[in-house]
């Protein structure tokens, strides 16, 4: 499980991306503040990315970011910043930075770029491993291939994502506004609730045996979906 360090000083930021991030397999570490930040310099290899707020009380998200690149090293690192900005944006690529993400955001969309950051890291071992397995339908999440008894199966990108969702989440039922906060795309598109029932029925016309009776998919009234383990 990849190890992630996040400053930020926000405690109920803090709370949200903690659920969120474990949830999608991260273990994570959380400081306040710029001093306990370097105060975790010595330990740099034991995290796979960080994730530094640019403003905190005691400094700013690029001092730590200055203070790892002088250390030697080439961990990936991950701004969020409440600006915007051009300037604050280059300020935090040229000293160091790999990448950044502007407050308010999705928490899918910042998994999506600590998933990227890792890949181009060459840690291969993100989220929760190569693979996702549920009863005869398997994902690889290398190659974003899905496999049901044997036979790959042609998703959309929209498709894809949902169903590793709720593959990841098995057995937990998911509302449909949490569905519609993790799904996004490159382009910035937002999932609406309309184009939501629609994925899920094209989703299930290419999982389920009889789509009019999903036995995987299943919608809980009221609430959202919940994804079962294959039926024997």
């Amino acid at each position: 499980m990849n190890q992630l360090l996040l400053l930020e000083d926000d405690r109920s930021l803090v709370d949200g991306l903690t659920y969120s991030l474990q949830k999608n397999g991260f273990a994570v570490e959380v400081v306040r503040t710029v001093a306990e930040a370097l105060a975790c310099l010595p330990r740099l290899d034991c995290f796979a990315l960080l994730i530094l707020d640019v403003t905190l009380p005691d400094g700013t998200g690029f001092a730590v970011c200055e203070a790892v690149r002088a250390a030697g090293s080439a961990v990936p690192i991950l701004f969020l910043t409440a600006s915007d900005e051009e300037v604050h944006i280059i300020r935090g690529l040229d000293c160091g930075g790999d990448d950044y993400i502007t407050k308010p955001f999705r928490l899918g969309e910042l998994c999506s770029r600590i998933r990227a950051l890792l890949r181009r890291a060459g840690r291969t071992d993100v989220g929760q491993g190569q693979y996702l397995q549920s009863g005869t339908l398997r994902i690889d999440l290398l190659s974003s291939r899905v496999t049901l008894n044997g036979r790959p199966l042609e998703l959309t990108n929209a498709e894809y994502r949902l169903l590793c969702l709720l593959v990841r989440n098995a057995g937990r039922v998911l509302t449909r506004e949490a569905i519609l906060n993790e799904l996004w795309d490159d382009a910035g598109d937002f999932v609406d609730d309309n184009t939501l029932s629609v994925y899920v029925r094209r989703l299930r016309e290419k999982v389920e045996d009889d789509p009019s009776q999903p036995r995987r998919l299943r919608t809980v009234r009221g609430f959202g979906y919940q994804w079962k383990e294959d039926a024997p």
